[in-house]
């Protein structure tokens, strides 16, 4: 591959950053990752990834794209670190609109394991590259630039307590994640900060590690419960390495799930399906309650922009910020790094406008996909326009029909994983399916036996 540079930065290395810096190697002779953190000796959280200690799990698409990334990246988490790999539609349960999706055999393979072991096995093949080093304990000032301020030359940086030193680049990537700087760094270089576009959900969710023992959910590798009426609580339990469950439950708005026993168990059994809390009433505790709270979706909106410098770009969370239940943030990074990969093959003249335009179309989707799904509840603030009623009027419909049709499950599944676009949903065959499977709908209600396993008190 033709080189575009000596040397190429990336600002901060989690698993966005990670991925950028992947794609940078192969057309800079040096790539340099700053982070601020430190990372760890081995696969355990770290203070700069708030997140870490919760529910994470690659996405079929995202699973696919680390592959093609990071050749033999799927094997090793599974044989060196305990992960699974499954059929993202045979082996978990999907419960969402307060129906169980049908399972059927697909060829959505997704991966599981925790956030340390996926980033830590991630952050091992990148720096194993002869022209790839990170400099951790280093915080970011600022960007410097050359005299007429239109291109990035490189960061002011302060690394381990020394004084502030300039370290120079051909290109500089921001992906410094929801708390970047970039738009403060703009502005004093006198450019215009994108506009924010923000989505307020209040969600919350307390997390807790659990022993994973063979016959619990059948086999089944773990369950998705997205949250709707009448209380919009979501659940999930996937399974993790070392024969672990990590098991997450919260709700929209502060409905926030207790960090007691009795307390989340009660909650766990508001949800649409009893299988969460009978497999955490029985189950050996492995680590405390950790609770985790994010406020709002937030897109920047990077591609508005008339000006921007040359040799800068914003990456990953930096630019889009998900609600983090429905397990985005990871695979749209992934498919980022494609699209920068294609922008560099095609040089670096005019590559900002090039590249936000991409992320603008690779973006477009989930954001559609989960600010769509959050407004359906009431009390979240934001426009719903005739086609957003519709659509979601339809995704019931099609839930519906999906208890007894595993192939329209399967194909709500791919959009769900980024393998296919929404509108793949509105095609002919699929709508003959939905109406078929709705002339005879199964709504989902927990059994006899469920409701009298519930805790006294217990409501949905």
């Amino acid at each position: 591959m033709k080189k575009l540079g000596e040397h190429a930065i990336v600002i901060g290395g989690s698993m966005g950053g990670l991925l950028a810096a992947r794609v940078l190697s192969e057309f800079h002779a040096i790539v340099t990752v700053l982070e601020r953190d430190a990372f760890p000796l081995a696969d355990t959280p770290r203070k700069g990834v708030p997140q870490g200690r919760h529910t994470h799990g690659l996405l079929a698409r995202g699973s696919a794209i680390f592959e093609q990334l990071f050749p033999g990246y799927n094997h090793e988490v599974v044989t060196q670190s305990g992960g699974l790999v499954g059929d993202v539609a045979n082996d978990v349960i999907w419960i969402g609109r307060n129906v169980r999706l049908a399972n059927g055999a697909s060829d959505l393979i997704g991966l599981l394991a925790s956030r340390p072991v996926l980033e830590g096995h991630l952050r091992r093949r990148l720096l194993a590259l002869p022209n790839v080093h990170a400099i951790e304990h280093c915080a970011v000032r600022g960007l410097v630039t050359d005299p007429a301020r239109t291109r990035v030359t490189g960061v002011r940086i302060c690394a381990d307590g020394k004084p502030e030193e300039i370290i120079d680049a051909d290109l500089v990537v921001d992906a410094t994640g929801r708390g970047s700087c970039g738009a403060a760094w703009l502005a004093e270089l006198g450019y215009e900060p994108p506009v924010d576009e923000k989505v307020e959900t209040g969600i919350g969710y307390m997390t807790r590690t659990y022993r994973r023992r063979p016959t619990d959910l059948d086999g089944k590798q773990g369950i998705v419960v997205a949250g709707s009426a009448p209380n919009w609580r979501n659940g999930v339990m996937l399974a993790q390495e070392n024969e672990s469950w990590i098991v997450s439950t919260g709700g929209y708005l502060g409905d926030d799930a207790p960090d007691n026993d009795e307390g989340f168990l009660a909650y766990l059994a508001t949800l649409p399906t009893m299988e969460i809390h009978d497999v955490v009433a029985r189950a050996e505790p492995l680590s405390d309650y950790r609770r985790y709270r994010h406020v709002a979706s937030l897109r920047r909106r990077y591609e508005r922009l008339a000006r921007f410098p040359e040799r800068y770009l914003a990456f990953g969370d930096a630019i889009c910020s998900f609600n983090p239940v429905y397990g985005q943030g990871m695979t749209v990074a992934a498919e980022e790094a494609l699209a920068l990969h294609r922008c560099l093959r095609a040089g670096t003249a005019d590559l900002a406008r090039r590249f936000f335009g991409a992320v603008e179309r690779i973006v477009d989707i989930p954001w559609h996909i989960a600010v769509g799904n959050d407004l359906r509840h009431p009390q979240v603030k934001g426009e719903r326009p005739p086609m957003l009623r519709f659509i979601n009027w339809y995704l019931g419909k099609l839930h519906l029909a999906a208890t007894r049709d595993s192939d329209l499950a399967t194909a709500f599944l791919k959009v769900v994983n980024l393998m296919m676009p929404p509108s793949s949903l509105l095609g002919p065959a699929i709508v003959r399916r939905v109406w078929r499977g709705n002339r005879r709908p199964v709504r989902f209600s927990p059994a006899r036996a469920t409701e009298e396993a519930r805790p006294d008190g217990a409501s949905s």
